[in-house]
């Protein structure tokens, strides 16, 4: 922009700044480096020019493409911080009708009244909070300018009335609110305390959500509607992840958005798109907030479970019942499960992240953990009955062999998951573990836990009426199973076979040296198991065959 252009726009004449401004936001719509505007004050200069429009009522057919103007102004991270423009917010605070005049315009129920806004006015508001939001990403001064004229109350209001009133703000003003809400209880912790505990913004938010579902079960869902869900959920989120109010009303309002949550898995759970798949996302990191107590409320109970069997009400309910488990409708924790086969396949063929996955994996071990029939049902699909076991746990593409692989990875956060998960539907029973996954890869767990002797874990709080799982093409394999691999061990040629005594000996002695060697090394550290069930180093191989003795009563004495 020359100097001419710039005078034209501070002067005000009406009839070149629409053309000046097309042209300005048409060329830096993507500018993303504003140095060529730190030289003669021109970022500051365009600034002051663009605000003295948006100040002037008369020029309100101008404001959109000013606020354009200042969006694109609004990246550049250094002049922001270098200049004073707490007016200039006020400014876009008031065009986006959320300052403190904004909310103290509000009925007298504290709801905002329900203007109908024409097609000008909505792109104004949408313009503004695109403006506020980028200043609220880039500077704290007016996250807290933010916070002091109370945008966080109209913002709330205005939700609240979505939910009350026939009359909506349009979906774009939705979304950009949702946007706006999100970035300020994310980046500003006193946001969260207060949209929690003075404005109790969590139940307006879980009840716009429940409005919504309902609104889509009679009519499809689009693309912008799932984006404004996504946005709902991240600042959701956002406020959960600390809560400060007290644990019973906590418990209460936690109860009500599981149940509003579990209704959105069941809606959207076939992520048959992209935006399907992220909505669930989202849900699956919200729920990792939630406590264990209250994620018995995935479940419902079947409409046929007072009735008749499983088998009756298939045919009186095919679409409950073809989830039904226990006399419960388990449609939430399949869909769960669903989302976790998708992701260790796109995992597999796009080698994202592993860390992705830990969302999922932490709400089944919260599910696994709080409720028998959640429990039961994840063993039942993750744990099945062994058939065939010629092959190791960790090879094949069944849950099971995923997990399996999952606890011998450097990412810790995965394999504590998965060895948490794996654990609990074993009912933390040593040798069930070992069963289902081998006892090397389940090594590491039993470190952890003090059990590598593989003694039982007291204290545990586990229904003792399962069925037996052995099946009996595991049973005639039993003999030859090999709890190290978890798997049948295929016969081998004995390796000592033809020696003499003497050869034996030398071998012997050659493998204790070897071991000794990689020991002062620092490759290997032998340990023996102590008295608490963990590994204790050794200072010497041959203490190995010192306590070898006494190992072998221990284990006697416990079989």
């Amino acid at each position: 922009m020359d100097a001419e252009q710039l005078k034209r726009l501070e002067r005000k004449e009406t009839a070149h700044i629409a053309d000046i401004l097309t042209q300005f936001n048409t060329k830096n719509a993507d500018l993303l480096v504003f140095d060529s505007f730190h030289t003669d004050n021109l970022w500051h200069d365009l600034w002051l020019a663009i605000f003295g429009i948006l100040d002037d009522e008369s020029l309100s057919s101008l404001h959109v493409q000013c606020l354009n103007t200042v969006r694109i102004l609004t990246r550049d991270e250094f002049s922001l911080q270098t200049h004073y423009i707490e007016q200039e917010l006020g400014t876009l605070l008031y065009l986006a009708r959320i300052n403190g005049s904004a909310s103290s315009d509000s009925d007298d129920d504290g709801t905002l009244p329900q203007l109908t806004l024409s097609d000008g006015e909505a792109d104004v508001i949408a313009e503004s909070l695109k403006c506020i939001c980028n200043l609220v990403y880039q500077s704290a001064d007016c996250r807290r300018q933010c916070l002091r004229q109370h945008s966080l109350d109209a913002i709330v209001k205005r939700l609240n009335s979505a939910t009350s009133c026939a009359t909506r703000y349009p979906s774009t003003l939705e979304y950009y609110d949702m946007k706006l809400l999100f970035l300020l209880t994310a980046l500003e912790p006193t946001a969260r305390t207060r949209l929690q505990i003075d404005l109790n913004g969590l139940t307006y938010m879980t009840n716009w959500l429940d409005d919504k579902l309902t609104e889509s079960a009679t009519a499809a869902v689009t693309d912008e509607q799932l984006n404004i869900i996504c946005e709902l959920l991240k600042v959701m989120f956002t406020v959960t992840s600390a809560p400060d109010k007290s644990p019973n009303e906590y418990e209460i309002q936690s109860l009500h958005l599981t149940g509003v949550l579990r209704e959105l898995l069941l809606r959207f759970g076939n992520l048959s798109t992209e935006r399907e798949r992220a909505v669930v996302t989202h849900a699956i990191n919200l729920l990792t907030n939630i406590s264990g107590s209250c994620l018995s409320e995935l479940l419902v109970k079947c409409s046929n479970a007072e009735t008749g069997t499983e088998n009756e009400a298939v045919g009186a309910n095919a679409k409950c019942c073809a989830v039904c488990f226990e006399k419960r409708n388990v449609r939430s924790l399949a869909v769960l499960l669903d989302y976790l086969r998708g992701g260790l396949a796109q995992q597999e063929s796009e080698a994202s992240s592993h860390e992705l996955l830990s969302p999922v994996l932490t709400v089944l071990v919260k599910c696994a953990r709080s409720n028998r029939t959640m429990r039961h049902y994840l063993r039942k699909e993750i744990l099945p009955p062994l058939k065939d076991v010629s092959k190791r746990p960790e090879v094949g593409n069944e849950l099971r062999n995923h997990l399996c692989r999952f606890l011998t990875l450097p990412a810790m956060i995965l394999r504590d998951l998965s060895a948490e998960l794996l654990f609990v539907l074993c009912k933390e029973d040593v040798g069930r573990m070992i069963k289902y996954t081998g006892y090397g890869n389940a090594a590491g767990l039993f470190a952890k836990r003090g059990v590598l002797d593989c003694r039982r874990i007291e204290g545990t709080d586990y229904s003792s009426d399962s069925e037996d799982s052995d099946t009996e093409e595991y049973k005639q394999q039993q003999q030859s199973f090999n709890p190290v691999l978890g798997c049948v061990e295929q016969p081998k040629r004995n390796p000592l076979e033809g020696m003499s005594e003497e050869q034996k000996e030398y071998e012997a002695l050659q493998l204790v040296n070897l071991l000794e060697q990689l020991r002062k090394d620092g490759i290997v550290q032998p340990a023996l198991i102590d008295k608490d069930g963990k590994p204790q180093p050794l200072e010497h191989i041959l203490q190995l065959q010192e306590e070898l003795p006494q190992q072998q009563f221990e284990q006697k004495r416990k079989t």
